[in-house]
């Protein structure tokens, strides 16, 4: 069935003054490109992370996230390869830490693998390398497998650095010294 209205000019001031809310409604929606791609969600297909463990000489390329969900499988690789390789124990590497290495490999713009220095460890180890080191935190976020000291080959230190940084998503800390750059999911905070 047809509209037989005729519009008034009162119906287009009142239509005008809509517009703005409406707009400001889609407007807050969307989602700008650079919080989609700093921010893996739903839309992406797949995450992936490479790793080289130095200590280990162990590689690792693997899909950890595929079609809204973790992979177990490749979940389990990963926490292989970043376990306290000292004692040979393996826990399971935090998921959020997973994430902000994959938007931190997105935000250097590069595919190369995360050399690991450092990932899981347990507390004698942690103990240990504090009784070696003033730079090991007693509680260290490693023994609850959400921090890793890496390096991105080809990637200048200092750059590794502020990208993560700038990403906020927990604790940063620059060893340029030691060639690593400490990153966690604990709280937001650098040194």
């Amino acid at each position: 069935m047809a509209d037989d209205r005729t519009w008034t000019r009162r119906d287009f001031v009142r239509l005008g003054a809509l517009l703005p809310a409406v707009a400001g409604v889609i407007g807050a929606m969307a989602v700008p490109a650079e919080a989609a791609a700093a921010a893996p969600g739903p839309a992406q297909a797949v995450r992936e992370l490479a790793f080289y463990n130095l200590h280990t000489d162990e590689r690792l390329k693997t899909v950890y996230w595929s079609g809204g969900e973790y992979v177990p499988g490749a979940l389990d690789e990963i926490n292989h390869v970043l376990r306290d390789f000292r004692t040979n124990t393996v826990k399971p590497i935090h998921t959020d830490l997973l994430d902000l290495l994959h938007r931190l490999s997105a935000r250097l713009e590069t595919s190369k693998p995360f050399d690991i220095i450092s990932g899981y460890r347990t507390p004698a180890t942690n103990a240990m390398l504090r009784h070696r080191s003033e730079g090991v935190a007693k509680n260290s976020l490693h023994m609850q497998a959400m921090a890793a000291d890496i390096r991105v080959p080809g990637r200048d230190l200092r750059v590794v650095h502020r990208a993560a940084i700038d990403l906020r998503g927990g604790g940063v800390g620059y060893y340029p010294h030691s060639d690593f750059v400490h990153v966690d999911v604990g709280r937001v905070r650098c040194w």
